[in-house]
């Protein structure tokens, strides 16, 4: 996949609210694509998006690809529903973990993509953030 042609956030926008949007579904479908965990139609999904094969829309209105989301789906919830409270306890926090890295590397993406182009920032970053929006 890496020689083939890879959509932008832009592309994504027939599916998505806003821009924001749009790059969180193109880095989700590029961990379903790249996940060797995932294979099958869900993989193939991805992949054939991220490519500009198919376009999103296309793809959740295809019934072998909305199948293989349902099928993940339920494997989860059963995974979730088979839990003991202690596993339970320890998926929230991990979850939470996570999400809170995840938060940071968005805001350093963001930064980084809607920061100030060809200017030499000699200060810290943090003190300008928030002023877009």
């Amino acid at each position: 996949m890496s020689n083939e042609r890879q959509i932008q956030d832009e592309d994504l926008m027939d599916v998505a609210q806003d821009p924001e949007q749009a790059h969180r579904l193109r880095k989700a479908l590029k961990v379903l694509a790249e996940n060797p965990n995932v294979g099958g139609k869900l993989q193939e999904m991805a992949q054939e998006v991220l490519s500009g094969r198919i376009g999103m829309k296309d793809a959740i209105q295809t019934p072998g690809y909305m199948d293989a989301i349902g099928d993940r789906l339920s494997e989860m919830r059963r995974a979730a529903e088979d839990q003991t409270m202690a596993e339970r306890e320890e998926s929230r926090e991990k979850f939470a973990a996570w999400q809170k890295e995840q938060e940071e590397k968005e805001d350093q993406e963001r930064a980084e993509r809607d920061g100030p182009s060809g200017n030499i920032v000699t200060g810290s970053r943090r003190s300008g953030r928030g002023h877009r929006r």
